[in-house]
């Protein structure tokens, strides 16, 4: 379907019913929000578990890949973040608030659903579950640096609780307005924790030994090692699945369209992104090569105090970054128990249905406390495809540039190999 920039504002059909269910539905509900908005809840959305993984995955691909992967997700994943801000409001007088409205004016009422809406439950779901358990951990990792050996063992699954019960009472704030100071401290927090990590690291200095060599010794173990790298940095670059859904928030106008104040915050929270990203996968994989553990702040267990610190600073990072993710996740629900069940929209229901929400994932989070390590299957599966092309064939698709014109040879770029081969391994 080709996009015709002239043609009329569409009227507006809604019924009062409809109007007011999108009043109350978290996603449309305000639009009070500011540029800096958008650059905290972007960097909540982006800086989050994946970065304490990225010298793991440096050791996985090494030095030359590693950079070049690096370099080419955060301009690549720039730029397709850009054309989520501009198709925004692409139709005048519409506006695209959900990722998987998007893709129903791309591809047609049913089939957008069908190629949005898993890929994009599968991103929110998994890092809320993932998200469940780095909190849980760095809960545990706390306690036992504190404690140091001076305290009764306490289990996982019981920090993950203590994690969740935060949870059920942040998940009943309405919308992204409500959780924007909770989400403040978080992106504050990951600031602070990823320059604990690669100044740690820098302080601790290049370890007795360090083997910069690939981790895996067999050819089959390089490749399979090679793709998780590749997972586990396209999980690092995952804030796409929430974008369309923070610049809903913000106000619009003839003379001020979102979009503005949208990339503002946007460029801010893409320069705090590249100075926390970088350092921490670059300084952490030349401190300690192929033997850093997964989390870099495992492998740093010195000085106490400081690792303890950035622990807590996790947490905190994790419960902002859990909302983020979740409330996308909350207006779906929402939204088919009111306009499809004819569910009354209220706080029962809201209690209900996201109590049931943060159970789900601390359940699976205490069943299956190693689904950090399916990072690298998520990647492949959801994250990269939602990140790193499905824009890129969106904007193919709606704005129709000519073959071989600087959009769409761009555009093509933008659908390598190395996102097939993230599909292709996980199948």
């Amino acid at each position: 379907r080709g996009h015709n920039s002239t043609r009329p504002p569409p009227q507006d059909w809604r019924t009062v019913e409809e109007r007011k269910i999108d009043d109350w539905l978290p996603v449309t509900a305000s639009r009070n929000g500011k540029w800096w908005y958008s650059a905290f809840h972007n960097v909540t959305a982006m800086v989050g578990a994946g970065l304490l993984t990225l010298p793991y995955a440096m050791s996985e691909l090494g030095w030359g890949p590693g950079v070049a992967v690096m370099t080419l997700s955060w301009i690549m994943t720039l730029y397709t973040l850009w054309q989520m801000v501009e198709m925004h409001e692409m139709v005048p007088g519409k506006r695209f608030d959900r990722y998987h409205e998007l893709g129903q004016y791309a591809f047609g009422e049913t089939l957008g659903l069908w190629i949005v809406v898993p890929q994009q439950l599968v991103v929110e779901i998994s890092l809320d579950i993932v998200y469940m358990i780095t909190g849980g951990k760095s809960l545990k990792k706390f306690h036992d640096l504190v404690c140091d050996g001076r305290c009764k063992d306490i289990k996982l699954s019981y920090f993950i609780m203590i994690f969740a019960s935060a949870q059920f009472v942040i998940s009943q704030l309405p919308n992204f307005d409500s959780i924007a100071t909770i989400s403040l401290a978080a992106a504050l927090m990951s600031i602070c924790y990823s320059t604990i990590a690669w100044g740690a690291s820098v302080d601790k200095g290049k370890a007795d030994g360090v083997d910069y060599s690939l981790r895996a010794s067999t050819t089959s173990g390089m490749v399979f090692d090679f793709l998780g790298g590749l997972g586990q940095m396209a999980f690092s670059f995952s804030g796409h699945n929430v974008v369309l859904e923070i610049q809903a928030s913000i106000p619009s106008t003839a003379d001020t369209p979102s979009k503005k104040p949208m990339w503002k915050g946007v460029i801010v929270a893409y320069t705090i992104v590249l100075l926390c990203y970088f350092p921490v996968a670059f300084v952490g994989y030349w401190a300690f090569g192929n033997s850093v553990d997964d989390n870099i702040l495992i492998t740093l267990n010195t000085p106490k105090w400081l690792i303890a610190a950035a622990n807590m600073m996790v947490v905190v990072h994790v419960i902002g970054s859990y909302q983020v993710y979740a409330m996308p996740v909350f207006d779906m629900m929402e939204m088919v128990l009111v306009r499809k069940m004819r569910f009354s929209p209220g706080w029962k229901l809201r209690l209900v249905s996201r109590s049931l929400f943060v159970a789900f994932t601390m359940f699976v989070g205490i069943t299956f406390p190693f689904f950090g390590g399916l990072i690298g299957f998520f990647g492949g599966l959801a994250f990269a495809p939602t990140t790193y092309f499905l824009p890129c064939i969106i904007w193919l698709t709606v704005y129709k540039p000519r073959v071989f014109s600087l959009s769409w040879c761009t555009n093509w770029s933008c659908v390598p190999a190395i996102d097939i081969s993230h599909l292709i391994i996980q199948f």
